[in-house]
């Protein structure tokens, strides 16, 4: 039955208080209804709920380097060890888990349904629900804005959400080879280039021309984005050494040839050589600034999240990590993506009604280092508050899994720092942005 009288067009499921305020100002104004729609309009700015979503546990896999520790893994095998942590961790049955939405963006070759591979892989029942997602390098945190809002519409009690990647298994194309070659050179093609790491409306170029033309109209030089890879990489060097990533990184049983052995720590940082940096060649322009060390690295790996709704875990004596607190997005132009977390930043804390300075963390994903200097510049964020365990210009960038990786990440840092509120932010090819808020419940 619709509100009517004092009460109408004033959302109903809004604690006593707020509906009690709400009603003062329409009977105090001289206009009930203009001010009736400004509370409406302020309200639907304000993303809290009196049953939210939650984030029940979160884990990921180590960060294997192209073709290094993880390659003996697919991409759906990776995605199991991650479901399976996020599930034990949590402390619920397989069976209870009604629904698993994982990104993928290079699944050719993996068979049908990565996502339903990767679930019944970690043991999940036969009546999961699941569904593979590619949204390019926003996919993982894509499953998770999804899981949201299914719960937020009561489709579903159980989710977990998160994102796999094996680049080192990405197969190669043979794209004419169905209707044959009748003469001439054929052409391989590459999943990995066709699909994950080339503009769909410039074929053959890369992401990283696209940083180049990024950096020079922003006016970041190579020495600020070595500088800033540099950064990245010393903080990912500490983090691992101090132990801060033990707590979300579920260890995964490797088997090369005769030998078995278990990895537990991010491949790529330990191996780099700082000294080497700033001597790299361009990598996508003659005479331009962006180089390997200053770019993500081709990478392999998974992380999950494990979501309900706040009524649910209480039901059954979870403990929650954290409110998922809102999600935006934003798009543009397709060769613009590097710029585009900054709209979608700009349009998350619009929703949520958080200044800058309310958020502790953030998370901006390093696909370039030219990515997060450009947002750090242009919303005047400090570096102290941004990727303070480094980023992917360190730790690699498994493209279906870093949407989920960065808020895994996210939350651990914000654990550990005993801080409250963090945005995590991710670039798309194509010239999209998604970010999400997160906030720690004590």
């Amino acid at each position: 039955m619709r509100p009517v009288g004092r009460n109408a067009g004033i959302p109903a499921n809004l604690p006593v208080s707020t509906i009690a305020s709400a009603r003062q100002q329409v009977d105090d104004s001289t206009d009930p209804i203009k001010t009736r729609l400004e509370i409406i309009m302020s309200i639907e700015r304000t993303p809290f709920h009196q049953d939210p979503v939650i984030i029940v546990s979160a884990a990921r896999t180590p960060m294997g380097g192209f073709q290094g520790d993880l390659q003996s893994l697919s991409a759906t095998e990776l995605g199991s060890i991650a479901i399976r942590a996020a599930v034990e961790r949590a402390g619920i049955e397989s069976a209870d888990v009604q629904h698993v939405l994982f990104g993928c963006v290079l699944p050719a070759g993996l068979g049908q349904a990565p996502a339903r591979q990767a679930a019944l892989g970690a043991g999940l029942g036969n009546a999961t629900l699941c569904s593979t997602v590619n949204k390019m390098c926003g996919s993982g945190m894509q499953t998770a804005i999804m899981a949201h809002d299914l719960l937020m519409a009561d489709s579903t009690a159980v989710v977990v959400a998160g994102g796999m990647e094996s680049m080192s298994n990405a197969p190669y194309l043979l794209d004419r080879a169905r209707n044959g070659y009748r003469m001439g050179h054929g052409k391989v093609l590459d999943h990995m280039f066709l699909d994950g790491l080339e503009d769909a409306y410039e074929p053959g170029r890369l992401m990283g021309a696209f940083a180049e033309d990024c950096a020079g109209s922003n006016g970041f030089s190579r020495e600020a984005q070595d500088a800033f890879a540099l950064a990245s990489l010393a903080r990912a060097q500490e983090a691992i050494a101090d132990g801060h990533f033990d707590a979300e990184i579920v260890p995964v049983q490797v088997t090369v040839g005769k030998e078995s052995r278990q990895i537990i720590h991010d491949e790529q940082p330990p191996k780099a050589r700082p000294d080497k940096i700033p001597t790299l060649k361009p990598a996508f322009r003659e005479g331009g600034t962006v180089t390997a060390a200053n770019s993500s690295s081709i990478s392999d790996g998974a992380a999950a999240l494990l979501l309900m709704r706040q009524s649910e875990a209480q039901r059954r004596g979870l403990r929650p990590l954290a409110v998922f607190y809102a999600h935006a997005a934003f798009a543009d132009q397709p060769c613009l993506f590097p710029t585009a977390p900054i709209g979608a930043i700009q349009r998350l804390l619009s929703k949520t009604g958080w200044a800058l300075d309310d958020v502790d963390l953030f998370e901006i994903n390093e696909a370039f280092a030219v990515v997060p200097l450009v947002a750090m510049s242009e919303l005047g964020l400090a570096h102290e508050k941004v990727n303070v365990n480094g980023g992917a210009c360190a730790l690699g960038h498994p493209i279906g899994a870093s949407g989920a990786r960065i808020i895994v990440t996210l939350l651990a840092a914000l654990q550990r720092r005993q801080l409250k509120r963090g945005v995590a932010a991710i670039c798309i090819g194509g010239g999209e942005a998604t970010a999400v808020a997160i906030e720690i419940i004590d």
